[in-house]
């Protein structure tokens, strides 16, 4: 950052110069650059608009629009000669503005304060950065599928307590990972209809007195429609909030899948094999295979519900209109951002190359009388009461785990002497693979259900809906 004393564009009524510590503490630059290139975007918008209302001619309109190219060249390049004495990025560039075309550099400033502009600066920001999220949520719902695919017949433990409830099969319960996302698509494709609404044009708090078109700026700039008050648009920050929850709910959801890749691929579950490239290894135990990328997405799930939190707190007292506390909303912002686009990433890749020790699998889904349920549901059809199917039921784990054997290894006559009539045989036709098989219910985890679920999700993915 340079350290030349700059002369401020609000330092008309002035007479000392701002503190240098304070200068360099208030100044954004340092994290505000990244909305550079929508910066210039909304400027050269607002540009347009000067010289079609008649507010500034058109031939220096034709300057200030081709010397902000130039700037967005020099950015892109990294050649732009940022100064954190200007504060921010809307500051920085017009600072370089009138370096390059003189006094009309100023013009462009007409009819907009920093507030409207930083307002849509970040909305436009959001707009790339929601539609980014949307798509790799595409793709990581993508992954999900073709691993369920893999996996429709793979039957799994299924747990509830983290105690062994029932069987399914591994693409069913991937599937629920789907569904997540598919929830968190909705989510950010609904934030993003309130988001695309345009503030600039308010002014600091209360319009302007110069006949502008705001509704044709937002036309340029791919806006739905205009901020109604201008109150509002510029101290609203509500988008940011619902995107950052958004976002927090994302991490909820991946750092579920975190915590269970981290069970399965332990020593004592040893469900499933990640991926060499998505673990490391111990700098003294020579044996270890750690799986770090679920639990750096498990521990940066905090990360993203603590940047929510700091954007509420910020904006919970704050009067009307902008309020210099709002400049904190773009770090836990990016932040978020940036966290949640890394962890994707990595989950995505990591599913991909998941791998299930399907003998293990089986066997765990087997363990704990995972068929309880579905005797009891045998029991019911032959007329017995659920209730009373539950209670015999419980009294044949009871005596089961006395004789330390599954339920399908008691004698015959164990059931017969708890329903007489009862199938004697019903005991033994009790296995996982028909457990499984039998919830043919919709949404169920049978094959034929889990086949049917993942057919529909490829018809959903080939053509999302993305903001």
């Amino acid at each position: 950052m340079s350290e030349t004393p700059q002369k401020k564009p609000w330092g008309g009524r002035f007479h000392a110069a701002t503190d240098r510590f304070v200068e360099r503490w208030q100044a954004s630059i340092a994290f505000d650059q990244r909305l550079a290139a929508v910066d210039i975007a909304g400027s050269i918008a607002h540009a347009h608009m000067l010289g079609r209302q008649g507010i500034v001619g058109a031939h220096e309109v034709e300057q200030i629009v081709a010397a902000l190219e130039e700037i967005r060249d020099e950015l892109a390049h990294g050649t732009f000669p940022f100064s954190d004495a200007l504060e921010d990025i809307h500051m920085n560039v017009e600072a370089r503005l009138i370096a390059k075309v003189g006094a009309i550099g100023g013009k462009l400033h007409t009819a907009r304060s920093r507030n409207d502009q930083v307002a849509t600066d970040i909305r436009l920001y959001l707009r790339d950065e929601v539609t980014a999220l949307a798509h790799q949520l595409v793709e990581f719902q993508r992954v999900l599928v073709d691993q369920a695919e893999v996996h429709v017949e793979v039957v799994f433990p299924g747990f509830t307590h983290m105690q062994t409830a029932q069987p399914v099969v591994f693409g069913h319960h991937l599937l629920a990972y789907y569904e997540m996302a598919a929830r968190d698509h909705g989510r950010l494709a609904d934030a993003y209809r309130r988001l695309n609404q345009l503030p600039l044009g308010a002014g600091a708090l209360a319009g302007t007195t110069f006949p502008i078109d705001r509704l044709g700026v937002a036309r340029e700039l791919g806006f739905d429609g205009v901020c109604r008050n201008s109150l509002d648009a510029v101290s609203d920050r509500d988008f940011a909030i619902e995107i950052l929850a958004a976002a927090s709910l994302i991490m909820v959801h991946l750092s579920r899948l975190a915590e269970e890749l981290v069970l399965w691929s332990s020593p004592p579950f040893h469900l499933v094999h990640l991926p060499e490239g998505y673990c490391t290894g111990s700098s003294i135990m020579p044996q270890k295979r750690n799986p770090d990328v679920p639990e750096l997405i498990r521990g940066k799930s905090g990360r993203v519900f603590g940047d929510l939190t700091a954007l509420l707190t910020v904006m919970k007292g704050l009067p009307l209109a902008y309020n210099k506390d709002m400049q904190e909303d773009k770090e836990p912002l990016f932040d978020a951002l940036d966290t949640v686009h890394g962890c994707l990433t990595a989950i995505t890749g990591l599913m991909a190359g998941l791998t299930v020790n399907r003998a293990r699998a089986r066997a765990l889904a087997g363990q704990g009388f995972a068929t309880a349920t579905d005797l009891a549901d045998a029991l019911v059809r032959t007329g017995l009461p659920f209730r009373d199917a539950h209670e015999v039921v419980g009294k044949l784990v009871a005596r089961a785990e006395e004789a330390g054997c599954d339920l399908a290894e008691l004698p015959a006559a164990t059931l017969t002497d708890l329903v007489p009539g009862a199938d004697p045989d019903l005991l033994h036709r009790l296995t996982v693979d028909g457990s499984v098989a039998a919830r043919v219910a919709l949404g169920g985890t049978a094959p034929a259900q889990v086949r049917e679920a993942i057919a529909d999700a490829r018809i959903a993915l080939h053509h999302p809906q993305l903001p």
